[in-house]
């Protein structure tokens, strides 16, 4: 199981660090017409005392005329126009000098995606309001974007000098922020050089200088500001996590986490990035050392007993990654306020559970994923139906699946497919395909189902349909591998159209080269083409990633063809031993006339 785990970077901590949060203009927002993300529309609030973002509203009379221009442009915009309900709130702002009304308009234009009209709004925005902290966020934030660059700089100085000392630190650390998402790196970082000039006795100054060299590629001159940095302030986790994330190498940043942890033994923050860094270089014994004392002096920290989990798993102690992931489970429920998911714990759990053949206690805590709101739902949702199914009450299995709630019609459609499947899997194949067939109604453009729909189309001999779904999914997903796999290996098992057959196995074996069951079927296209050493070469390749049964099968009867016998028969006694069912297996010896 991959982790997740990285070293806090300095944009990470900053939000621990951060008094207040202050919205910034959409990432994309400033770059043109083209790229700027809608913003949720706000009705102007015409009782309030404030403006947008604080200050004292000018005193406006509401006339009638005025109610009406406003509530037409709203309508206006919300039928899909925005030139005319922008201008109109453009005009009313300048009017009536109420600010308000420009946010509404920069609003208006970012949901239009049009990048100059928002930023001409926004600048009446700050003219208006020029105490608002968030109309000059959303200034800075356009401007940076933007080739305006330049303008942001006398307000960053002006914001930095009027910080009072004790938010200062913060102050530099949003200023090295917004300008992180400069285009122009080099220049931004000009820019951070000349304001810090002032601040070099702050250890903050030298961070977020650091931050800037490595923006631009100069790891050294990085390094020797988050040295300087951990000079002023030695004990600043801050500074130490900065400095081992510019040093660029894994081995060396693990040296500075470890010599500052040394001298700092109770860094929480340095000590969970060290133990990280150690799980990335697969050094999994060190780094459950690391958690454990981290867990030593905060037992309910619930980021390392997570992670305590995930290294247990990752060293096969399951008896120890289930009693940490029950820990976490435990104080996760006894902290209300904590928003964290606990669905990957619970599917890791059940997981636990039905690879020790408890599929009761695997079903007890896909129960536990009850809330519908949750990011895993549906998933836990449909893993409690298989694993009804795969315990053989088919009712209740496919009962599960109508209850489970979801408005997303992706959603819906998986349901439906799963559905399907498990009908499939119990021998039902017509009711299968009257499913997926009842479900393409609904959802006509779903891959997913065209593509298990086709492959039941094949089974009950409707070809033409069968090809014609494939045909959509590669119209609708063109990545899709499967559907050119599927289509060139039911044209390669009827012997028909090969040419044909071996380019669409072809393409998709360039989408996925390492795909053991597309090296199959390029296998069996070169047995039926007559290609016996070809399709020796394909299919050995195939077996060596991927023992399967329909594989060996393959394999087998191109050695039978190819006179040697013994390895085929061997293949197919090997298949037996996996699959004693296998229809591909029963068929082939039965043409062959062998007897194993």
């Amino acid at each position: 199981m991959k982790n997740a785990f990285a070293i806090v970077t300095l944009s990470a901590l900053m939000a621990t660090h951060a008094m207040a949060q202050t919205p910034v203009a959409p990432a994309d927002a400033a770059a043109g017409p083209s790229a700027a993300a809608p913003v949720a529309p706000q009705e102007p609030d015409a009782t309030s005392k404030e403006g947008a973002g604080g200050g004292e509203l000018p005193k406006v009379e509401l006339s009638s005329d005025l109610l009406y221009k406003l509530t037409k442009a709203e309508m206006e915009f919300k039928s899909g126009q925005w030139q005319g309900p922008y201008v109109t709130m453009m005009v009313a702002a300048q009017q009536t000098r109420d600010p308000r009304l420009a946010r509404r308009a920069s609003e208006m234009a970012l949901a239009a995606k049009q990048g100059s009209e928002a930023l001409a709004a926004i600048r009446l925005w700050r003219e208006l309001a020029p105490d608002s902290d968030e109309a000059t966020q959303f200034f800075l934030g356009f401007v940076v974007l933007t080739d305006k660059i330049e303008e942001a700089e006398p307000i960053f100085a002006e914001r930095l000098a009027n910080a009072p000392q004790g938010a200062r630190g913060v102050a530099l650390f949003q200023m090295q922020q917004i300008l992180s998402r400069s285009n122009d790196k080099l220049y931004a970082y000009s820019m951070v050089t000349r304001l810090v000039q002032p601040y070099l006795d702050m250890f903050e100054a030298h961070l977020v200088l650091a931050q800037g060299a490595l923006s631009i590629g100069e790891r050294e001159r990085a390094i020797g500001e988050a040295n300087k940095a951990l000079a002023i302030k030695p004990n600043s986790e801050l500074a130490v996590l900065t400095l081992a994330q510019v040093t660029g190498e894994p081995e060396a940043a693990g040296k500075v986490l470890a010599a500052f942890l040394q001298k700092n033994p109770d860094a929480v923050e340095v000590r969970g990035a060290y133990a990280r860094l150690l799980v990335e270089q697969k050094q999994l014994e060190p780094a459950r050392d690391q958690f454990l004392l981290l867990l030593k002096s905060a037992p309910d920290n619930v980021g390392a007993l997570y992670a305590l989990g995930i290294v247990a798993l990752q060293l096969e102690d399951t008896k120890g990654a289930e009693q940490y992931f029950k820990r976490f489970l435990a104080v996760l429920e006894k902290s209300p306020g904590d928003t964290r998911d606990p669905f990957k714990a619970l599917m890791i759990l059940s997981q636990i559970a039905e690879t020790r053949g408890d599929t009761a206690g695997a079903i007890a805590w896909l129960d536990k994923v009850d809330n519908s709101a949750s990011a895993g739902y549906v998933e836990a949702r449909l893993r409690r139906a298989q694993l009804i199914a795969r315990g053989g009450n088919l009712d209740a299995a496919r009962k599960a699946l109508t209850e489970i709630e979801t408005d997303d019609p992706a959603s819906q459609a998986q349901v439906l497919l799963v559905d399907a499947q498990f009908l499939r899997d119990a021998g039902y194949v017509q009711s299968a395909y009257t499913v997926l067939e009842n479900a393409l109604l609904r959802f006509p453009d779903n891959p997913e189902l065209l593509y298990d729909y086709a492959l039941l189309a094949e089974r009950l001999d409707k070809l033409d349909l069968m090809e014609a779904s494939l045909r959509r999914v590669m119209a609708l997903a063109p990545d899709n591998q499967h559907a050119y796999n599927a289509l060139g290996y039911s044209l390669a098992e009827r012997g028909i159209r090969l040419p044909e057959a071996h380019a669409l196995i072809e393409k998709a074996l360039q989408m996925a080269p390492g795909d053991p069951f597309i090296m199959d079927s390029m296998g069996w296209v070169q047995f039926r083409m007559g290609n016996l050493a070809a399709a020796e070469n394909a299919l050995r390749r195939a077996y060596a990633v991927r023992s399967d049964p329909e594989i060996a099968v393959h394999l087998g009867e191109v050695l039978w063809q190819k006179g040697d016998k013994d390895e085929a028969q061997k293949l197919w006694r090997d298949a037996r031993s996996k699959d004693p069912k296998n229809d591909a297996l029963k068929s082939t010896l039965a043409r062959l006339n062998v007897s194993l």
